[in-house]
């Protein structure tokens, strides 16, 4: 199982959190990447970086059919009737009436702060889990660390002892067995 993508960076939860942050909260719901790294980061050259964000993070972005824009899944789910110069929501009505070029000043409807907690509070669970699923997928190293302390010391161990033996042998001469005198063994 490959490793989570809230684990491929140090900054990985900061990257989606300030994302999820901007894109919530920004007038028009959906820019390409080049605007959301500057929106984000203040720094287009960036766009590569949270174009990756974007695809490794489909639980909250999306991209469109041409996978030149992005936007928040929650939003994207909105009607657009959000006029970005008024700040207010216009009816479809309304919306019918604008001219073609007015249309585009219209987009969907920014999060609540409700809603951009109930995300962000999301992320930050998602990435505990990741953490945690690391850190489970790891049960077997102290057990295999033990297992080898404990054939290491029973290696050194019988090293040690039969090096103890043989110091002990050279250290004392051998005892003369008692001889058998020819006499006795052979037959009268």
């Amino acid at each position: 199982m490959p490793d989570s993508p809230y684990l491929s960076s140090p900054d990985r939860l900061g990257d989606v959190i300030a994302a999820i942050q901007v894109m919530g909260t920004y007038k028009f719901y959906k820019l390409d990447f080049a605007g959301w790294a500057d929106r984000i980061v203040g720094d287009e050259a960036q766009a590569q970086h949270w174009r990756r964000v974007v695809e490794e993070h489909p639980e909250f972005f999306r991209m469109d059919s041409k996978r030149e824009k992005a936007s928040l899944v929650w939003r994207r789910q909105r009607q657009k009737l959000f006029n970005v110069d008024t700040g207010c929501q216009i009816s479809r009505e309304e919306f019918k009436q604008l001219a073609d070029n007015q249309k585009l000043r219209i987009s969907r409807m920014p999060l609540a702060s409700t809603e951009l907690a109930l995300l962000l509070d999301a992320a930050i669970k998602l990435h505990s889990t990741a953490l945690e699923h690391k850190k489970d997928r790891r049960w077997w190293v102290p057990i295999i660390a033990s297992l080898m302390g404990v054939i290491l010391g029973a290696a050194l161990a019988s090293l040690f002892a039969r090096s103890a033996l043989k110091s002990t042998e050279q250290a004392t001469p051998p005892t003369p067995s008692p001889a058998v005198s020819s006499q006795s063994v052979l037959p009268h």
